[in-house]
């Protein structure tokens, strides 16, 4: 017996296939950029904070200083395009972590400078505002202990 595959089977085969292979993919990428439990302002609104002084160079060296307080490794710094990164790691019950926190810093009009901070905890984005707080509070005494020549 002799099985005849004409062009219209062979046509609806690659549509099948074709069909069935797409629909795993997913069609909207950004559904999962947007999957987050927070909004993007609030998000930005819990991550950023204003100092106000001009002077960008003395607040780079207060986010080096307090991360490396903090216990981060640095990653990168760079004054030219604001940003300084690193890195901490550590162990919880015995599950190893690594906390990525990345900070950049950008003039804001004459007299204010914007401080944005982006954690990272193993794979995960940091949405939790209690490690930006502690973060900001000790980029805040680092600031005015230089501001007041303490050393």
């Amino acid at each position: 017996m002799k099985i005849i595959i004409t062009n219209k089977f062979k046509a609806l085969a690659i549509a099948i296939i074709t069909i069935s292979v797409l629909s795993g993919c997913q069609t909207n990428p950004n559904k999962q950029l947007l999957a987050t439990d927070k909004s993007q302002v609030q998000l930005r609104s819990i991550q950023t904070r204003a100092f106000d002084t001009s002077d960008k160079a003395m607040v780079l060296r207060a986010v080096i200083s307090t991360l490396q307080d903090l216990g981060f490794v640095l990653d990168n710094a760079d004054l030219v395009l604001g940003s300084v990164s690193g890195t901490k790691f550590g162990k919880h019950e015995y599950i190893a972590y690594q906390l990525k926190m990345t900070v950049t810093v950008r003039k804001r009009g004459k007299k204010q400078v914007l401080v944005r901070a982006n954690a990272q905890y193993n794979i995960q984005e940091v949405n939790d505002p209690k490690p930006y707080q502690d973060f900001f509070t000790s980029l805040e005494k680092s600031l005015f202990l230089t501001a007041n020549n303490v050393d």
